[in-house]
């Protein structure tokens, strides 16, 4: 990685303002957005079933497109809000995308039909792919270095935090209603001022010299990246998606100890996140994948064999601790592998990886379970796979830092 300050001397694509916690918090709040589209109305499938089912054909499908619909859109839609963010800029896209997202998010508390609430959830994908990737973007334009490692972090912390509260306030609404989860979703209009006082869009200049970062794009961080946010999506939305069914088979039935799973499962996400920057200083980049990796395998491991309540929590909570490793420690190196003015489509295509991992990983796990007789030997073979890579990324963490060592020179923090 090519580090260069010289600002002073030769013309930038980005003019950077001073960048203060005013802007932080803007977009580690913006950020947070992206975990309230699935969480707060998960919940109210239930109630969403009992109250359609009957009148809708197809219902057994269309009920849960109603959550899992956004995902598929946004791995659809996001290279396209990468590309409009890299054209129109970052900051007009991203208040529209916010307008749209908190009113297509709290249309369906006003539908009469699942058909009309599955597709305006579709569209509501769309805006929070727009608003996810404005976000993660404006993040790699205002910060460089530790500072912007510290940015990317505080964005997933946030994100788990906001997570927790709104599954347990989206679910005590739905208690009373199934429609008033829905109305949160205007929340978002009270940032929209924010917003538009506090950010800034980045001015470009000469588009022919860039020194804020690298002038071409490094295509195998950027690949590696992709693969790995993709297949790590797969491997984490095994727990949420099928714990649950592992439970009833063990005869747990109770709603509140099968949603106290979730919840310790997004507490541990939350402390692998905090947990993230020791271990990258520690371990680099590569020996973080590596550990985050075998903490999924681990966890799965235990999930398949677990016999009881206990161990699936045990299981779940090792398992979420190398979840909560994984989006900050692939999106760091994919921000420094992007030039200024391929970051929005960068990042795009990273989002679009994420949510397509989250859409395709019970589609994995029930042609896996097909070809393995059933869902925990499925998963066993998911645990095996995650082992694998770990070893990968661990030998390739060792031979960096044999040939770092070999050569005396100052090195990026991201190695």
């Amino acid at each position: 990685m090519t580090s260069v300050h010289c600002a002073s001397t030769l013309a930038t694509p980005v003019v950077r303002q001073a960048t203060g916690r005013r802007e932080g918090l803007v977009l580690v709040l913006g950020s947070s957005l992206t975990i309230m589209g699935s969480v707060m109305i998960a919940p109210i499938l239930p109630k969403l079933g009992a109250e359609f089912g009957p009148l809708t054909s197809r219902a057994d499908l269309l009920v849960p497109l109603a959550v899992t619909g956004p995902a598929l859109a946004i791995a659809v839609c996001a290279p396209l809000a990468g590309w409009l963010a890299d054209r129109v800029g970052r900051k007009a896209l991203l208040v529209i995308a916010t307008l749209l997202y908190a009113l297509l998010g709290a249309l369906p508390a006003v539908l009469g039909d699942l058909q009309s609430i599955v597709a305006v959830r579709l569209l509501f994908g769309v805006a929070e792919a727009a608003v996810m990737t404005c976000c993660a973007t404006l993040i790699g334009d205002y910060w460089q270095g530790e500072e912007r490692l510290r940015y990317i972090n505080r964005q997933v912390v946030t994100i788990g935090l906001v997570g927790a509260l709104f599954f347990v306030v989206g679910g005590a609404l739905g208690e009373h209603s199934w429609r008033l989860p829905f109305l949160l979703y205007l929340l978002p209009l009270l940032l929209v001022p924010a917003m538009v006082k506090v950010l800034w869009e980045p001015v470009r200049t000469q588009p022919s010299v860039e020194v804020q970062g690298p002038e071409r794009v490094a295509i195998l961080p950027l690949v590696l990246g992709y693969l790995l946010i993709l297949a790590g999506m797969v491997l984490s939305f095994v727990v949420p998606v099928q714990t649950p069914i592992l439970l009833v088979g063990l005869g747990v039935t109770s709603s509140t100890l099968i949603g106290l799973s979730a919840g310790l499962s997004l507490l541990a996400t939350l402390g692998g996140s905090l947990a993230w920057p020791l271990l990258r200083r520690r371990l680099g980049i590569a020996g973080t994948n590596a550990v985050l990796l075998l903490l999924l395998a681990l966890g799965l491991w235990l999930l398949m064999r677990g016999q009881s309540y206990n161990q699936v929590v045990l299981a779940v909570v090792i398992h979420g601790l190398g979840a909560g490793l994984l989006v900050p420690n692939v999106m760091a190196p994919m921000m420094e592998a992007l030039s200024a003015r391929t970051r929005g489509r960068g990042l795009g295509g990273f989002t679009a990886c994420l949510y397509f991992g989250q859409f395709v990983s019970p589609l994995v796990v029930a042609v896996l379970g097909a070809f393995a007789g059933d869902l925990r030997h499925a998963i066993e073979w998911l645990a095996f796979a995650s082992l694998a890579a770990a070893l990968l990324w661990a030998i390739a963490g060792l031979s960096r830092r044999r040939s770092n060592s070999s050569v005396p020179s100052t090195h990026s923090s991201l190695k």
